[in-house]
């Protein structure tokens, strides 16, 4: 049971190795990691190496909340659902529970639980979805991610578990003068909802036009390849690419709607390639999501010995992400 109208949305140094072995990366074992290292290590994409990190530092301090929901966060990429829903609340028990970041990934990790549940426990997730992403835009309004999130849960949730499109309505107005662009996607999501294609393409333009940001455009390519408006879709996106100087997050956003189009694979290899090499990268678009869509490129192509080479690579940054596993082993 999802609630989300879509899903968007180098190889490490250490020897592949289970998570309940605590293990330090590549560095003098007299040297303690710290959090910052350990979010450096997973914004990289390095997940394992930063999960041995987080271990150790929550086996130094149980209570290190801080540490928890980086542990959350690493486990919530590589789609392990449980243990990023006991990594988030141990981080809220822990002292975050008035912290809008950790609400906001607590509400992505029932969501991702409820999305993999039978229908009476994804109801009572459903629920803890929408009581932490309300919380999380309570404490923090100009949560940009915390707004969109909500949004989405509430364009896509049925009435019984608080979902509803005037309740995105009422968001939209609320946060429109501090947060104009969240608040034409939001418009643009309700109207698609309601099928009305016209105002929901003026309102993804809208919010393009509010400060011409990649991530913008992206959700306009996406309006687009979801209404199989293939070439408007792909110029959306080429604009959103050129306009990516950072070469952050919003490129695998943009290779993943073009993979899924079957269109322009050579923009999608390319938009790949620039965000591996990136120094910007982020777990909220893992480096190793990254090879694996890399790899699944290459090996539609036919160049299934580069597409095995992606694969791998994808496990050993972490070798628990299944789909790159089922990838390998469909080679």
């Amino acid at each position: 049971m999802t609630f989300t109208l879509q899903a968007r949305l180098q190889p490490g140094c250490m020897a592949v190795i289970a998570l309940a072995v605590i293990a330090l990366p590549c560095r003098a074992l007299n040297t303690p990691p710290t959090r910052a290292a350990a979010e450096h290590t997973l914004m990289q994409g390095h997940v394992d190496d930063a999960v041995a990190m987080l271990n150790q530092l929550i086996a130094a301090n149980q209570a290190d909340a801080e540490a928890h929901l980086l542990l959350c966060r690493a486990f919530y990429s590589e789609e392990i659902q449980d243990r990023a829903v006991n990594e988030c609340e141990a981080a809220l028990a822990n002292g975050l529970r008035n912290d809008a970041r950790a609400q906001d990934w607590m509400g992505r990790a029932y969501g991702r639980k409820a999305g993999n549940a039978g229908p009476f426990a994804a109801l009572s997730l459903a629920k803890k979805v929408r009581t932490a992403f309300e919380t999380a835009v309570q404490l923090d309004p100009n949560n940009t991610a915390a707004v969109n999130d909500l949004s989405e849960y509430y364009v896509g949730a049925p009435s019984l578990v608080g979902g509803g499109a005037d309740k995105a309505s009422a968001l939209a107005a609320r946060v429109e003068a501090r947060l104009p662009q969240p608040a034409h996607r939001i418009r643009g999501l309700v109207a698609e909802k309601n099928k009305d294609y016209t105002t929901a393409e003026r309102e993804f333009r809208a919010a393009a036009a509010v400060a011409n940001k990649p991530e913008a455009w992206t959700d306009l390519g996406d309006f687009y390849a979801r209404r199989k408006q293939t070439d408007q879709a792909i110029a959306a996106l080429r604009k959103a690419r050129e306009l990516d100087t950072a070469r952050d997050a919003s490129l695998l956003d943009i290779a993943g709607i073009l993979h899924d189009m079957k269109r322009d694979a050579p923009m999608a290899e390319a938009t790949l390639r620039d965000y591996l090499a990136s120094e910007n990268k982020s777990d909220a678009s893992p480096a190793f999501k990254a090879h694996l869509l890399l790899g699944q490129l290459l090996a539609a192509s036919g160049n299934k010995a580069a597409a095995k080479t992606e694969f791998n690579a994808a496990l050993s940054l972490a070798h628990d992400y299944a789909p790159a596993r089922k990838a390998l082993d469909s080679l």
